[in-house]
């Protein structure tokens, strides 16, 4: 083409592509295709509106399905505003360097295949992750854990599968302020769960409460793709891999402890809590006190940083429905107050502390007001061990431990209960935790940014329910047949201790039964 346009041709050619990134693509902009070489651009019409987009909005955030060309045609973006601007500052950034790599080497090969006529400005500096043009315009690619960018300003910030990229809202933070003199802002991902920096700021670009415009593209944008091609690409992938790759659901996409459409089922069926209450109106009821139904209490406490909160949720054991539940910041003293009137309200059902961090001062302090049903472990094993018991045992202490040992097993607990409908579950704050509750690194905790105060309280009734209680009952049973066989047995046992007048028993079988009453007991306070 250049050999047949004359130089005023050249020129008018220039300023025409240098006005419109839409026309430079279509026209002069050509890619590496897998089978097919260097192919040109054939851009489509979602991807001409993207240009557009890029050009008319300084901020824009696309959730897209896979495979669409999108960091294709951000690269052609990219370097059009390199070309037909001079000195302009381009970062892009991902979660490994060499993501942000391959943007970076897409823009510099389309730069090289232009006619040499259109390439106004070569490339003076080039180095792997960066190069720079004769016309002070440059780019540079860096992973997130990486500082680049900080210090100086951006007239572009690209961010590749932002809904990946860990500790983004702090990286924003601080790359906010270098886009203050009219730096753009390109954020493009499939989805990952919610409640990260890329599904927060979708949420908010659609409601308008944010600078961000925000461009969906599902797997059916692409004209090529059809019911037969969605059929035959799902074929073997996961409910959860369908939902991030091609249809944008952020519900479904994350990797959530508890099942997003688990999540969802008891989302539909939360209720409006009869009573909110307490002196900052966190505390929530659906029911009052039966005393005629058991009831069980489990209580996580803050951390004392002020970052968390002390949490709570009143069980019903004979549905497993959470009848009560509380969210707040009091200080220790006045949170062990707290539990201590709502337990009493309850008819002093087993109260469960987790005990990390400064919970044994809310232990110690419902201990010291004598509380009579307060749930002891052993150290290091972390077994119950029943109130009466903990008094002589040595190793015995108050409350439960979440440890690296214990933790998986309530969590496991947790959605075990959930994942097959097993509870009652009112509270739609419990839930939306759950929503940010994640496995990260293999550990189940909150996103980073969100706490997991209720779920973690809600988790450790789970496993009391189905562990402790289950089988305090089952030594109860156990030690009636004990007593009832010894009762009705032929062979006479002697009680009597050589040398005294009465019946006495010895020290084994007065702890034996001394246990068998306890249970009785027991039994006597769960059933209310």
């Amino acid at each position: 083409m250049a050999n047949a346009l004359t130089k005023q041709e050249v020129l008018k050619e220039i300023l025409k592509a240098g006005k419109d990134p839409g026309y430079f693509t279509v026209n002069y902009c050509r890619i590496s295709h897998p089978q097919r070489g260097l192919i040109p651009f054939q851009a489509y019409d979602y991807q001409q509106e993207l240009l557009k987009d890029f050009n008319d909005y300084r901020f824009n955030i696309i959730l897209k399905a896979r495979q669409l060309g999108i960091s294709t045609i951000t690269a052609a973006y990219i370097a059009w505003l390199m070309l037909f601007h001079r000195d302009k500052n381009i970062l892009v950034v991902a979660t490994k360097l060499q993501t942000a790599t391959n943007l970076v080497k897409k823009v510099k090969s389309i730069i090289k295949h232009l006619p040499d006529w259109m390439r106004i400005s070569d490339i003076e500096i080039d180095n792997r992750t960066s190069f720079e043009l004769k016309n002070g315009s440059q780019i540079k690619g860096s992973s997130t854990s990486g500082d680049a960018g900080r210090s100086e300003a951006l007239s572009l910030l690209v961010v590749d599968e932002a809904a990946h990229v860990e500790k983004l809202a702090d990286l924003w933070t601080a790359l906010y302020p270098t886009l203050s003199t009219g730096g753009r802002c390109i954020a493009l991902s499939t989805p990952n769960g919610v409640g990260n920096w890329f599904h927060q700021n979708c949420v908010e670009a659609e409601a308008g409460t944010n600078a961000f415009y925000m461009t969906t593209l599902l797997w059916d944008v692409h004209p090529d793709r059809d019911k037969a091609w969605f059929e035959k690409e799902t074929k073997n992938m996961s409910k959860r891999q369908i939902a991030q790759e091609l249809e944008c659901n952020f519900n479904v996409s994350g990797e959530t402890v508890v099942h997003p459409d688990d999540i969802q089922w008891y989302l539909e069926r939360t209720t409006t809590p009869e009573y909110r209450t307490g002196f900052d109106r966190n505390y929530w009821i659906w029911k009052r006190h039966d005393p005629e139904k058991p009831y069980l209490i489990v209580a996580d406490v803050a951390r004392g940083d002020g970052k968390d909160n002390s949490a709570f949720h009143i069980f019903e054991l004979s549905n497993m429905e959470v009848v009560a539940e509380y969210i707040g910041k009091p200080t220790p003293d006045d949170f062990a107050d707290i539990l201590y009137n709502v337990a009493g309200e309850y008819g002093a059902p087993m109260l469960v502390i987790e005990n990390n961090n400064i919970g044994y001062a809310v232990l110690k302090k419902l201990s010291d007001k004598g509380y009579p049903n307060l749930y002891h472990s052993t150290k290091g094993d972390h077994q119950y061990v029943d109130p009466i018991s903990a008094q002589w045992q040595s190793n015995a202490i108050l409350g439960f431990t979440t440890s690296s040992k214990t933790r998986p097993l309530i969590v496991a607990k947790m959605e075990e209960f959930m994942r097959n409908r097993l509870i009652k579950i009112n509270s739609t704050r419990l839930l939306s935790e759950m929503k940010t509750f994640i496995w990260r690194h293999g550990r189940p905790e909150a996103m980073r940014s969100y706490n997991d105060d209720l779920v973690m309280s809600f988790a450790i009734g789970c496993w009391v329910r189905d562990t402790v209680i289950v089988e305090s009952q089952k030594n109860v049973e156990y030690s009636k047949e004990f007593i009832s066989a010894i009762s009705t047995s032929k062979t006479a046992l002697s009680t009597t201790i050589s040398g005294m007048n009465d019946h006495k028993k010895t020290a084994e079988n007065q702890r034996n039964t001394q246990a068998v009453d306890h249970n009785e007991q027991y039994l006597a306070l769960i059933k209310g």
